[in-house]
């Protein structure tokens, strides 16, 4: 998502090595951009351009809309009893599959609110009683991060062959991720697994041409941004058709495209992932619990932290990037992911970012007793105080945190400089502040020490004036002027880390190229130079909590 976005950057010639002589560029930028914005904002916004991709103009910030937030709120929600009831209704067709679009079975409405000092929703049914789970431990959090919601993407387009899906139809935008099921079979065997797999009694494996058809239908509407294409299952690289799969995504215009996988068949053999690579893999999405065997054990599988590291040697030698995906389980792993971390610093050459996800409750682990439940339940706010505390406060919950849907000021940049003939627009994550959350590490590739990237660099401050930016609409060139400004303005040389350089921060988020294809670690060297003397890489870590039947 966030971590694929950025670019190569400039000579050694050009760095800005100095604490001095970073301050004095970033209070002359921020000069300049008071100056020109008291100019800028008095004059008529610019025509927001009309890109091809689009189903209309470039939305302006203030015409972003956004779900309801805040609490105590009232939400839309589901019984988890019910639910069941009616999907074995459907299955033994005592109930007709078109009574989900038509009726609202097992939907009920939720409470969220405060209560003794954490968040929580509370529900009713009529048939089947009260429900209460947690969403924040941490309510000022919470709040802090409903707070930045960037604002939605496009309406999403009215085609009844993708979008019809009941109450719960897809209406803005077109999500950052596809996921594709290619099998429900897999090579392992354990806890937990959102998909139930080897357990249903029943091989499920769609053909090529079902895989072929849902990649076409994804390409078939407006908005037509960059996605992650997500090959999950089961165990994706175990289905025949995966590299046919692969292959034919990147065909149709695809670049981010990705398996989500235990890694065995990576860490047995270097060939298939070089055949991976060829056929147009970008990336993985490893499942990886923790640090050492102990992390690990609950998968039942033996030596499999091992098996993790071999996967991520062989895929990084054949270029292949890593995302660590950790489920989290409270009293399982909760007490290692500041380890992780660590891990990931340490390997920057091979892990570029980390995505937690707390766990959710579905699949094989949906029938879950409440006592299960409430001990084993992990929220966002509880991961960020967790890192807090085993990263020695490098990481601060009020600081370093934003919604992913933030990225979006970002992408509304790019979207504008890359022009109305751009084939495709950049990825925009627009998903509730409630479900995903990021935060930048600046890691020094040979010591492997990092420090968060808001602790120097005021990202929130940023966003607003990207916003300004994108408003304002000023054409190419002064738009690329305003965004360096921005950027030199938002850098606070005293705080970063020794040697890190003003010329640094320029490369993570300048853009160079009007190609939506572009990843942040490149940017963060520069083509053609010694890299021995290029010290600097960015973690990106992510919290994403998914919906379950009780929140």
């Amino acid at each position: 998502m966030f971590s694929d976005q950025f670019r190569r950057g400039e000579s050694d010639k050009s760095k800005l090595t100095g604490v001095r002589s970073s301050k004095i560029v970033s209070t002359l930028s921020d000069v300049a951009w008071k100056a020109f914005q008291s100019v800028n904002k008095r004059l008529p916004e610019g025509e927001a351009i009309r890109p091809k991709w689009a189903p209309g103009p470039l939305l302006k910030s203030y015409e972003r809309s956004a779900p309801p937030l805040g609490f105590p709120r009232e939400t839309d929600s589901l019984c988890p009893r019910c639910v069941k009831e009616v999907r074995t209704a459907v299955i033994d067709g005592t109930t007709s599959l078109e009574s989900l679009m038509n009726e609202h079975p097992g939907e009920i409405k939720a409470q969220i609110v405060e209560e003794n000092g954490q968040v929580v929703m509370r529900k009713t049914c009529p048939k089947h009683g009260l429900f209460v789970d947690v969403m924040a431990t941490d309510p000022a959090f919470l709040e802090r991060i409903e707070s930045l919601f960037f604002g939605r993407d496009f309406k999403a387009a009215e085609d009844s062959h993708v979008h019809k899906h009941g109450t719960s139809n897809i209406k803005f935008g077109r999500g950052a991720v596809l996921t594709v099921d290619l099998t429900n079979r897999c090579n392992m065997m354990c806890n937990p697994c959102f998909m139930d797999a080897n357990q249903v009694g029943y091989v499920h494996e769609p053909t090529f041409e079902d895989t072929k058809a849902i990649l076409d239908r994804a390409v078939s509407f407006k908005p037509r941004r960059q996605v992650i294409i997500l090959f999950s299952g089961g165990e994706p690289t175990i289905s025949p058709d995966y590299l046919k799969a692969v292959a034919y995504a990147k065909k149709i215009g695809f670049y981010r495209i990705l398996a989500a996988t235990n890694g065995i068949r990576f860490a047995e053999d270097i060939e298939f992932c070089k055949a991976a690579k060829a056929a147009g893999q970008h990336g993985v999405y490893l499942q990886f619990d923790g640090v050492g065997e102990e992390k690990n054990k609950h998968r039942g599988v033996g030596n499999l932290f091992d098996v993790k590291v071999r996967a991520i040697e062989n895929l990084a030698s054949v270029g292949i990037k890593v995302t660590l995906v950790v489920t989290i389980v409270n009293t399982i792993n909760n007490d290692g992911i500041g380890q992780i971390v660590e891990f990931a610093a340490r390997n920057i050459d091979k892990v570029q970012t980390i995505a937690f996800q707390p766990v959710s409750f579905t699949g094989r682990d949906e029938d879950v007793s409440d006592e299960l439940r409430i001990k084993q339940r992990y929220t966002l706010s509880g991961m960020t105080h967790d890192l807090k505390d085993q990263l020695g406060g490098r990481m601060q919950p009020l600081r370093d945190w934003y919604p992913l849907s933030s990225y979006s000021a970002f992408t509304s940049v790019m979207d504008m400089l890359q022009g109305a003939d751009a084939p495709w627009g950049w990825s925009s994550c627009n998903c509730h502040p409630n479900c995903g959350i990021f935060t930048l590490a600046v890691v020094n590739k040979k010591t492997g020490e990092f420090s968060s990237l808001f602790e120097f660099f005021n990202y929130e401050q940023f966003m607003k004036d990207v916003a300004v930016i994108t408003d304002t609409a000023r054409g190419k060139k002064l738009s690329y002027a305003q965004l360096g400004m921005a950027i030199m303005r938002n850098f606070d040389a005293s705080k970063a880390p020794e040697g890190f350089p003003i010329s640094q921060i320029i490369n993570l988020f300048k853009p160079s190229s009007t190609n939506a294809n572009s990843d942040r670690n490149d940017r963060m060297t520069s083509a053609g130079q010694d890299t021995t003397s290029d010290n600097w890489r960015v973690l990106c870590v992510e919290g994403m909590w998914f919906q379950d039947l009780f929140n």
